[in-house]
C-alpha cells in the first residue's frame, strides 16, 4: 500500500508538470492568434482552467455534506496562491507586474475577499450567497474581456495611424491588401484549433495529476492523525494549487509573466466567486463555515491580497527578496495551523512571537513600499 501510495503521488506530479507545459504553450498561442493579451487569458482561460481541481473537490465536498472542506480547500489555496505560487515564481526570476492588474484586478481581488468575509460572517454561506458569487464571476469574465479587446484595438488604431504618416496612402493600401488576417483565414483557424487542442489536453492532465496526488496527499495525511479542517486548508489546497504552482513557474521561465501573475490572481477570484459560489448553491443547507475560519483563516487571506498592492505597485515588479518574504509568511501561517491543530504547548509562545517581531516587521515592510509607491505619484500631480 505504501508502494501504491508513493506511485500515484510521483505520476501526479509528473502530469502535472507535463500538463502545465501543455496548458502555458496552448494559452500564449491562443491569446496572439485570437487577438486577447497574455494578461486576459492568464485571468481567465489558465486561472479557470487551472482551478478545475478546486471546483471538483469543493463541488464533491459539499455535496457529500463535508462544508468545511469545501470551503477551506478554496481559502487555503488562496492563501497558497499568493504567498507561495508568487513568492516561489520570483525568487526563481523578478516578475514584471502589467499595470492593468495593479489598477484593476488586484482591487478588485481585495474586494472580493472582502465580500466573501461579510457573506460568511453569520456562519453560512447560503445558497443566495452561492447565486450571487456565481453571476459575480461571469459578470467580471465579460467585463474583463471586454476591457482587453477595447484596449487593443486603441493600440491597433494606433499603429495605423503612425503607418499613415510614415508608408503614404499608396503603401497603406497595398498593406491592407496584404493583411495575414485576411488574406490567411485558414492559417489563423488552424493556429486557433492547436493552441485550444494543447489547452485541452493540458488541462485533462491537470485534472487528472492533481486528483491522484490530492488523493494520495490526503492518506498519508491521515495516516499521520492530522485533522480534516487542518488537511482541508494544507494538503488538499496545496495539492489542487498545483496546477496553479505548476502553471505559474513554467509561466515565469517561459518569459510569460503576464500568465504567471494573472493565473493566480484570477484563480483567486475564481475561487472566491465561482468554487465557493457553486459550492455554496448545490449544498443542501448551504455551507456551514467553522468560526476559526471566520476569525482568522479568512482575514488571513485578505491580508495576503492587501500585501500584493504595495509590493507590486512598487515600480511593477516583484523582486526575488519579496517573493522570499511572502514564501516565509505562508511558512509560519502553516506552521501555526500545526501547532493549532495538535494543541502543542509552543503554540502559545509562537503566537507571541509573531504578534511582537513577524507581524510588525511585515506591516513596516508594506508600510514602508507603500510610502515609495505613493510619494513620487504626489510629486508627479504637484
Amino acid at each position: 500500500m505504501d508502494w501504491q501510495l508513493l506511485v500515484w503521488f510521483v505520476l501526479g506530479l509528473l502530469l502535472l508538470v507535463v500538463g502545465a507545459d501543455w496548458l502555458v504553450k496552448g494559452a500564449s498561442r491562443l491569446a496572439s492568434a485570437a487577438g486577447v493579451s497574455s494578461l486576459v487569458t492568464g485571468l481567465t482561460v489558465v486561472a479557470f482552467g487551472t482551478s478545475a481541481p478546486e471546483m471538483a473537490v469543493s463541488v464533491k465536498a459539499a455535496w457529500l455534506g463535508q462544508p468545511e472542506m469545501a470551503v477551506g480547500n478554496a481559502v487555503g489555496s488562496n492563501i497558497f496562491n499568493v504567498l507561495l505560487i508568487l513568492g516561489l515564481s520570483a525568487v526563481i526570476t523578478p516578475l514584471l507586474v502589467a499595470r492593468d492588474i495593479v489598477r484593476r484586478d488586484i482591487p478588485i481581488m481585495i474586494a472580493m475577499s472582502g465580500v466573501l468575509l461579510l457573506l460568511i460572517a453569520d456562519g453560512l454561506a447560503s445558497r443566495l450567497d452561492g447565486v450571487l458569487m456565481l453571476l459575480g464571476v461571469v459578470a467580471y469574465t465579460f467585463w474583463i474581456i471586454r476591457q482587453s479587446r477595447q484596449e487593443l484595438g486603441r493600440q491597433e488604431l494606433g499603429r495605423q495611424e503612425l503607418g499613415r504618416q510614415e508608408l503614404g496612402r499608396q503603401e497603406l493600401a497595398t498593406e491592407a491588401t496584404a493583411d495575414p488576417s485576411v488574406a490567411t483565414p485558414a492559417t489563423t483557424g488552424n493556429a486557433i484549433f492547436k493552441s485550444i487542442v494543447w489547452l485541452v489536453l493540458g488541462l485533462v492532465l491537470l485534472v487528472l495529476g492533481s486528483q491522484w496526488l490530492v488523493d494520495s496527499s490526503i492518506t498519508f495525511a491521515r495516516w499521520a492523525g492530522v485533522s480534516e479542517v487542518v488537511v482541508s486548508l494544507t494538503i488538499v489546497a496545496a495539492g489542487t494549487s498545483l496546477p496553479e504552482l505548476a502553471t505559474s513557474i513554467l509561466a515565469a521561465m517561459r518569459g510569460e509573466r503576464d500568465i504567471a501573475i494573472g493565473n493566480v490572481v484570477g484563480s483567486n477570484l475564481f475561487n472566491i466567486m465561482a468554487v465557493i459560489g457553486l459550492s455554496g448553491a448545490i449544498a443542501p443547507a448551504g455551507l456551514p463555515v467553522a468560526a476559526s475560519m471566520i476569525a482568522f483563516d479568512v482575514p488571513f487571506m485578505i491580508a495576503a491580497a492587501i500585501a500584493c498592492l504595495p509590493m507590486f505597485a512598487r515600480g511593477r515588479m516583484i523582486p526575488r527578496w519579496q517573493g522570499a518574504m511572502f514564501l516565509l509568511a505562508y511558512v509560519a501561517y502553516v506552521v501555526y495551523l500545526l501547532l493549532d491543530a495538535t494543541g502543542h504547548e509552543a503554540k502559545h509562545g509562537y503566537v507571541s512571537v509573531m504578534l511582537r517581531f513577524v507581524v510588525p516587521l511585515l506591516l513596516l515592510t508594506l508600510v514602508v513600499l507603500a510610502i515609495q509607491v505613493w510619494r513620487p505619484r504626489r510629486s508627479n500631480v504637484l
